[in-house]
């Protein structure tokens, strides 16, 4: 039996309003059944996937397993996947037409592309909103020295679960993960990243999906979502920087690849448990030097005064500060000071767009 070309294996918990978005987007795609392989992982839902799922059936196989988490979702369901490409999908986000002819291409055509991602449509489910958020051009990403690597680090969100597709033996080559890390995009794209070029395409080739259930949907409102955060972050961090050392991964360049998130960790830990100023100050003068290349003596002034602020507060009373000057959109009134030039990094044009039906 002729093996498929590539392979969409895609993880659902609950997902009874989505999942057949998600599964008719993967069929729209173009592809004979001979060519395209489908693998549904359902998470232990109680809910009515798997009947959904089955009117999908003989295209669609289904696999049910005991709630785990993502990360046991992809270590039950990539091997039972045959073809030399896997493209990945949740089941509450969907695809474009054409996306994974696209993301073909790019394989066939650069043999050192390990992974390949692309721009999306990002849609709030609850305020009927959506934007698209593409990068200005397609990219090449690497690990290959430290300078490119923080650069690598602005590409993260291109490269998530629902955008990224990866070559199969790089997958091999990775082997299991640990399912304390809970979702595995972070883990494959970096170690990914570590064997060769990721790409990602300046196209919209994905709907990206925020609801309530959705970790990132809220950013500190909800402290559960904070605490989950925080140890999600710990994991990689424990996981991540011996991981890329064995894939060949020099020391300067994996913390180059890895401070934000070592700095986020930081940052959650001071919201959570909250510290003492001192540590804030540290933090925060850290995230201004990784932030910007250069500012105005203004801007600089500002932000020392912010940095002169953290000492006289606990953490956590700052960062509920700073999330109060967020949510109000304060940032505005700042640029009177200048604008800073940011860091190199990925270049994303933004703009709204009628939601999608």
């Amino acid at each position: 039996m002729t093996k498929p070309i590539v392979s969409v294996l895609i993880d659902t918990y609950n997902q009874e309003h989505f999942i057949e978005q998600a599964l008719a987007s993967v069929l729209e795609q173009g592809l004979s059944p001979s060519e395209l392989e489908i693998v549904v992982v359902d998470d232990g839902s109680t809910d009515n996937t798997s009947s959904l799922v089955a009117k999908f059936a003989p295209r669609v196989r289904y696999i049910r397993k005991e709630n785990g988490g993502q990360i046991s979702a992809y270590s039950v369901g990539f091997p039972e996947t045959s073809a030399p490409f896997v493209a990945f999908l949740d089941a509450d986000d969907w695809w474009a037409k054409g996306k994974l002819q696209a993301v073909l291409d790019v394989f066939d055509n650069e043999p050192s592309t390990t992974a390949v991602g692309h721009g999306f449509v990002r849609v709030h489910e609850q305020s009927g909103t959506s934007e698209t958020c593409v990068p200005a051009e397609t990219y090449h990403l690497s690990l290959r020295n430290p300078e490119v690597a923080r650069f690598a680090y602005s590409g993260r969100p291109f490269l998530g679960t629902s955008k990224l597709s990866v070559r199969r033996d790089i997958l091999t080559r990775i082997g299991c993960l640990p399912d304390k890390l809970i979702f595995f995009d972070v883990p494959v794209q970096l170690l990914a990243m570590a064997f060769g070029d990721a790409v990602v395409l300046d196209q919209p080739l994905g709907f990206y999906r925020l609801h309530r259930d959705n970790l990132y949907e809220s950013q500190s409102a909800n402290q559960q979502n904070v605490r989950r955060k925080y140890e999600i972050l710990k994991a990689y961090l424990e996981f991540l920087p011996p991981s890329l050392g064995r894939s060949g991964v020099s020391p300067d360049t994996v913390s180059a690849v890895l401070q934000p998130d070592q700095l986020e960790c930081e940052r959650l830990r001071l919201v959570l448990e909250n510290g003492w100023p001192w540590e804030t100050f540290g933090l925060e003068r850290m995230r201004l030097r990784r932030a910007y290349e250069r500012y105005s003596v203004s801007y600089a002034l500002f932000k020392w005064f912010v940095l002169a602020a953290t000492l006289f507060m606990p953490p956590r009373r700052f960062y509920h500060l700073r999330d109060w000057y967020s949510e109000h959109n304060l940032r505005r009134f700042r640029k009177i000071l200048g604008e800073p030039v940011p860091a190199p990094a990925i270049q994303a044009q933004r703009r709204k767009v009628a939601s999608p039906q």
